[in-house]
């Protein structure tokens, strides 16, 4: 075809296949078959992940765009600052309930349904807030809000499945962290827009029509990528981009059931290990930047600008480090060894940032707040990737759903928890609450067995199709 390259997967001999058959903690086996395999690269698979992307960015920036001036909408809408951390953590708790039917949707209808639904809820999420811009209204934005938060749902599990369907083992890796890039960018469009667009104004006319000019603007890019993932979003390649992928297209849907991979995903310890350890470091990140305008007023009165670049450059920083880890994992395949890493630098990065926040420098802030988001923000691709490796051949978006509900959980329950630390004692208090809680995730990811079923299969598929293919290099390699 002339829009695609010819993986190297794809150079092997023309009567061998290799078929899948139910993977056991013992790994992956494969059978012979008549049928050759075959495998290629799309070029219109960067298409994919960048559209992808793009919905997930117009989604995750409506997640912290009320937390991040959590001051202005507590005045305008008269609630009390508790109740606007609600509006980032409805996401949270949304997704809990609903992150089962959904990844059985996802195993069921495929990439496309789960595509079109969710640009379509994070639609009518939009038009709904547009109307929601006045300060009687705040049930209005609350429903909003909700539909948006509905649409994260057939967001966050899709990052790995579409690394698995469209790309090559070699690039998998670097393919979801593009898919988890467009997610960080919109938190980091989150923290710096509204500050900007929203200024603190005391009329509060002039306050409702910066509030509408943004929920327009949100509104009109939601509209456009809904249009676009309708006209040229697809399900999957024609033909697979790897052995894995070929194998996995054997299973008939008859022999596949939802509940069973459920039960074996809670059967693997180490992917549970993976789940609680994964929650403990993204609930962390949920928590710092719901809270990040509070802790950044309470040291900084008046810096609400300077809190969304804060929250800025803590995501632009581990957008950076999400690339590297990516690029990092499909070159080196050292899975735990570089989970393990980025975990223990959250770790210190938090540290770091809890005993500078109060120094007065701002400055100061910026650099040890970058830090911590080159790691923190840096890890969440990286617990997504080791889950596949770990699960393999379960659903890519059925063991991301369990990582992501876990976060939420997390991520609520220390939300709420450093919120009524700060209150009751101070921003330190707070944070080290958080630090604690990385620690013991650190200490869980150093017992995470490296059993990497994904690569074992490809890695099997390519040696026995070489010795297939090269017979005479088998019977030198015997003697």
């Amino acid at each position: 075809m002339g829009d695609e390259a010819k993986s190297m997967e794809g150079e092997v001999n023309d009567n061998l296949y290799f078929s899948k058959t139910p993977v056991t903690d013992a790994g992956v086996s494969f059978q012979h078959h008549n049928t050759p395999p075959e495998t290629h690269l799309y070029k219109k698979r960067w298409i994919m992940v960048c559209l992808f992307s793009s919905y997930s960015l117009c989604n995750s920036y409506q997640w912290i765009q009320y937390g991040i001036i959590n001051n202005i909408f507590m005045r305008f809408y008269g609630v009390d600052s508790f109740t606007i951390d609600w509006m980032s953590m409805i996401y949270m708790l949304t997704y809990i309930p609903l992150i089962f039917p959904v990844s059985w949707l996802l195993d069921k209808k495929g990439l496309r349904v789960i595509a079109l639904v969710a640009t379509a809820l994070n639609c009518a999420g939009t038009w709904i807030k547009v109307a929601s811009a006045r300060p009687d209204l705040f049930p209005v934005t609350i429903v909003g809000q909700f539909m948006c938060s509905v649409a994260q749902v057939f967001i966050l599990g899709m990052p790995s499945r579409i690394a698995s369907v469209w790309f090559g083992s070699d690039e998998v890796s670097t393919a979801c962290s593009i898919g988890v890039f467009g997610n960080q960018l919109g938190i980091a469009i989150g923290f710096l827009v509204p500050p900007i667009l929203v200024p603190n104004v005391d009329d509060l006319d002039k306050l409702a029509s910066h509030i509408r000019d943004m929920f327009y603007i949100t509104a009109g890019v939601a509209t456009f990528l809904f249009v676009l993932v309708v006209i040229v979003f697809q399900e999957r390649p024609e033909i697979p981009p790897t052995h894995a992928q070929a194998a996995a297209r054997q299973i008939s849907p008859e022999s596949y059931s939802y509940t069973a991979s459920i039960l074996g995903l809670l059967r693997n310890k180490a992917f549970i290990l993976l789940v609680i350890s994964y929650g403990l470091n993204v609930g962390c990140f949920y928590a710092v930047s719901t809270l990040l305008n509070r802790m950044i007023i309470e040291h900084y009165p008046g810096e609400e600008v300077n809190a969304g670049r804060i929250g800025l450059t803590i995501v632009i920083a581990g957008m950076v480090g999400s690339l590297i880890c990516g690029i990092w994992l499909d070159r080196s395949k050292t899975y735990k060894q570089t989970t393990l890493a980025v975990y223990l630098m959250s770790l210190v990065g938090l540290v770091i940032y809890a005993f500078t926040l109060n120094l007065g420098h701002l400055w100061v802030v910026f650099i040890t707040a970058g830090t911590l988001g080159f790691f923190m923000t840096g890890y969440l691709p990286l617990g997504f990737e080791f889950g596949v490796e770990l699960t393999y051949p379960e659903c890519e978006g059925t063991s991301s759903g369990l990582l992501n509900c876990s976060a939420q959980v997390f991520g609520i329950i220390f939300t709420i928890c450093q919120g009524k630390i700060m209150d009751s004692f101070n921003t330190l208090a707070g944070n080290l609450f958080l630090c604690a809680f990385l620690l013991i995730g650190t200490i869980i990811t150093a017992c995470i067995k490296s059993d990497l079923r994904r690569q074992l299969a490809n890695q099997q598929a390519l040696a026995a199709s070489h010795l297939e293919t090269s017979p005479a290099q088998a019977f030198e390699a015997k003697l």
